[in-house]
């Protein structure tokens, strides 16, 4: 009952009508940029924080948070189209979302998409509401040392439990502490790996460098490739929302349990991208028309959106509970808040409480008019896709270079993005993972913050880190994750071992 009294108290906060006018103006950048290769919602939030330094933190969390939310809904825009997807996640949507509009039934699978995106978002919300109290009110028992067994954690399952290779997704992430080191130590007053260049005694900016990764190595890959966009027109009525709407019902178990799928995997670092894959996966595995998947089910477009939006919203359980981002959009996030004088973790529950409901409540709102938007705009939208994409590039490149300029008004923020741009170009072509290597720029200070003051309170003893039942099962936790490739082979060998014996 407290949960709903606060949630209601939420909608309060959303009484402002310039909040609900950043709502829909933030979903409908959201849409352009899903819809749109070569941006993503991550880059997309990056680019537009720093215009939303001048509203209120409320506002800006919803107008940002509504540009997520819409960058969702539109990945599903060119993956049923053009067979391009958007976003990352919607890779999985291309499979029966392109042949149905090949069939002449792009308005059901985008009815389809969206609808599932909704659903996905609002058991994801549900679970948020009544869930990250409980989380706060456990994690106020929290030292330094028990905060950096929640890093380690975090970093831990990264490396152990992520798709990537964990050479890989190691190496990402240590290039991410070494970045997040450049600067003034905040402990000693220190220089560090400033080589004499006054510009980076403030660091690398997390914004400069997500702008860079996302948006300008995005475009540079995507130029290399000879983007063009080819497809169908598309057009939404109320007869085909209604006629999509009424088989959607016979989902209700996949979409469940996609929907669990996905909060599993945006709660831990997994992220909406495997949400979708496995998703897909599992439906084509228990649905009983299995074998048609790739051929143009709706079953097929509607559960990987479930499970990518389920995911994408519960990202944001960890990072306002424990303020840690479950996805690269929710570091971008984190670092928004921080740079507004906010927190994230479980003092936020208690010191900005009228902060944090009236977001959770924005995330209602905000997945009920992505709905309408979407469905609405779907012409629109398609028809920008007919502008030459080497007209479109150059258009996202200088966005993304005001987006660097204005963090700090510095020309050389451009100079480090188009760095960071190539870093993040030469990433994609050898296959190393992005989001491992933001996720350390992000949480390196506040992981090496916590660590110090640990070792401080203990003279030195890592014992600390095992000193009571909580740090020690957490630690003990990350050195399962992190071993977790290692024991997973340990325990094929040793189950697979007896198996020859026994069949002769």
């Amino acid at each position: 009952m407290e949960a709903l009294s606060s949630l209601i108290g939420g909608f309060g906060v959303l009484g402002d009508p310039m909040n609900i006018v950043y709502m829909f103006v933030g979903i409908a950048l959201g849409v352009l940029i899903g819809v749109l290769p070569g941006l993503g919602g991550a880059n997309g939030v990056a680019i537009l924080l720093p215009l939303t330094f001048s509203m209120s933190p409320v506002s800006a969390i919803i107008m940002l948070s509504s540009i997520y939310w819409g960058a969702l809904f539109g990945g599903a825009i060119t993956s049923v189209l053009f067979n391009i997807p958007g976003e990352p996640w919607s890779v999985a949507t291309t499979f029966d979302g392109h042949p149905m509009a090949q069939k002449g039934r792009a308005g059901e699978a985008l009815t389809g998409a969206f609808t599932g995106s909704f659903i996905g978002a609002f058991i994801a919300v549900l679970l948020i509401t009544f869930l990250a109290p409980v989380i706060a009110k456990f994690a106020l028992q929290f030292g330094p040392a028990e905060f950096f067994a929640v890093y380690l954690l975090t970093f831990c399952s990264f490396v152990g439990m992520g798709r990537e290779s964990p050479f890989k997704v190691l190496a990402a992430m240590t290039l991410g502490f070494a970045l997040a080191a450049v600067g003034i130590d905040t402990v000693t007053g220190q220089l560090r790996m400033t080589f004499g260049n006054m510009e980076l005694l403030r660091g690398f900016d997390f914004l400069v460098a997500v702008i860079g990764l996302f948006g300008v190595g995005e475009i540079l890959l995507t130029m290399e490739e000879g983007l063009a966009f080819k497809g169908k027109s598309a057009k939404i009525n109320a007869r085909v929302v209604f006629q999509t709407w009424a088989q959607l019902p016979k989902y209700w178990v996949g979409m469940l349990r996609s929907a669990a799928v996905g909060c599993w995997m945006g709660i831990t670092p997994g992220g909406a991208t495997p949400a979708s894959f496995m998703s897909y996966g599992l439906a084509k595995r228990f649905s009983k028309n299995g074998k048609n998947f790739g051929k143009g089910e709706l079953e097929g477009v509607v559960m990987p959106e479930v499970a990518a939006h389920a995911a994408g919203t519960s990202a944001l359980l960890p990072m306002l509970t424990l303020g840690i981002p479950g996805s690269p959009t929710a570091a971008v996030l984190l670092g928004g808040l921080l740079i507004w004088g906010l927190q994230p973790g479980p003092l936020l529950f208690v010191e900005q409480k009228d902060f944090v409901w009236g977001l959770i409540a924005s995330i209602y709102l905000g997945n009920i008019a992505g709905l309408l938007v979407v469905l609405t705009t779907v012409p629109l939208f398609a028809a920008i896709l007919r502008i030459p994409f080497s007209v479109i590039a150059p258009i996202i490149l200088v966005i993304c270079a005001v987006g660097a300029y204005t963090v700090h008004n510095a020309g050389f923020d451009i100079a480090v993005m188009l760095i960071f741009g190539v870093i993040g170009y030469l990433f994609k072509k050898l296959d190393y993972p992005l989001a491992p290597l933001v996720l350390a720029l992000v949480l390196g200070d506040m992981a090496e913050s916590s660590f110090r003051q640990a070792m401080l309170v203990s003279q030195g003893n890592m014992g600390i880190f095992w000193s009571n039942p909580l740090v020690g099962s957490i630690c003990t936790l990350a050195l399962v994750m992190l071993f977790w490739p290692l024991i997973s082979k340990v325990k094929e060998r040793l189950m697979g071992g007896p198996r020859p014996a026994a069949a002769e």
